[in-house]
Order: structure tokens, then C-alpha cells, then sequence
């Protein structure tokens, strides 16, 4: 861990060989993270873990804002960028799903429960800026545990607060984004 921090501290002084040690040390936890998170998607998902963890990875180091806090900081810049990632995948799916069945007159009962994650997970990237609003830490522990498939201890850690006060977090949020996802049904 100390070595990811330093790795980290050498990129947001400008150390262009930082970038390149990073990806060894972050690579195994991203893929596991990854795939755990691709694991709950529904039948449908074509992205691949791997595919996941490159797409992230070339967004954090490529992006302009580099500068991470340390381990939790990083990771929790990673779940955004994959949470981008997924959302940017289920709004270009249901596109195309919806140009095709224009085009070839499909069945409106074609592939329902793959139209209804991508729904969800829409619905879900539509809510979490108004939890943000409201409570920023609550909002990231969505992330965390939804986007990037932490475990409770996992993200607890890296928000820096108790695992039970992250149990608290979790099912208000859960509640209140049932209530937002919802209202606006």
C-alpha cells in the first residue's frame, strides 16, 4: 500500500514512468473489482472485466486531474470512471436497440430484461448527482459499492468512516434512491 501511495505522489508531481508503474500495482484488485461488479450485471452485458479495467485505467492517467489522496482517493476516482463507463455502454446499447427495432419492426417483448438493467442502471446515473446534493459521502458509497463492487469493509476503508456507520449510509441511500428512482416513474 505505501508503495501505491509513492507511485501515486510521483504522478502528481509530473513523473511520466509513475504512470507506467501504476497499472502493475492496481491492475489484480481493478480486474477483481471489475469482474465482481460485471458479475451483477444481467444476461446481456457484453463488456468484458478486462475491457473495464484498460477503459478506466486509460481514463484516470489519461485525464487532467491526477491528483489522487492517496489509495481510497484512487479507487474511488476508478469507480467513477467505471461507473461512466458502464452508463456511456447501456445508453449506446439501448441507441441501437432502438434504432434496430425501429428499422426491423422487432417485438416490443424482445430482450425485456436486458432493456430493463440498462433502464435501472440509467435511472441510477440520473439519481446519484441529486444524493450527491444531498450528501456527497452517501453518494460515493453508492459508487463504490455499486460501480466498483467493493465490499462494505472495502469501501468503509476507503471513505474513512466504521463499517457500521457505511451500513447506515448504504440502506438510507438504497431507500432514497428507491424513492427518487420511483417518484419519477
Amino acid at each position: 500500500m505505501a508503495r501505491l501511495t509513492v507511485i501515486l505522489n510521483a504522478i502528481e508531481r509530473g513523473d511520466q514512468e509513475a504512470a507506467d508503474r501504476l497499472l502493475p500495482e492496481v491492475y489484480q484488485e481493478l480486474r477483481v473489482l471489475a469482474a465482481q461488479r460485471l458479475s451483477q450485471e444481467r444476461p446481456g452485458q457484453t463488456l468484458q472485466a478486462t475491457a473495464l479495467v484498460h477503459e478506466a485505467y486509460l481514463r484516470l492517467v489519461g485525464s487532467e486531474c491526477r491528483s489522487w489522496r492517496g489509495r481510497g482517493h484512487f479507487f474511488a476516482a476508478a469507480a467513477e470512471a467505471m461507473r461512466r463507463i458502464l452508463v456511456e455502454n447501456a445508453r449506446r446499447k439501448k441507441r441501437l436497440k432502438h434504432e434496430n427495432s425501429r428499422q426491423e419492426g422487432d417485438s416490443p417483448n424482445a430482450d425485456r430484461a436486458t432493456e430493463a438493467a440498462m433502464d435501472e442502471l440509467l435511472a441510477l446515473d440520473e439519481a446519484l448527482p441529486l444524493l450527491s446534493q444531498e450528501d456527497p459521502v452517501k453518494a460515493e458509497l453508492v459508487k463504490l459499492r455499486y460501480f466498483t463492487g467493493l465490499t462494505m469493509e472495502q469501501a468503509a476503508q476507503v471513505l474513512k468512516i466504521s463499517r457500521a456507520t457505511a451500513c447506515r449510509y448504504w440502506s438510507y441511500a438504497q431507500a432514497w434512491l428507491l424513492d427518487e428512482i420511483e417518484g419519477h416513474d
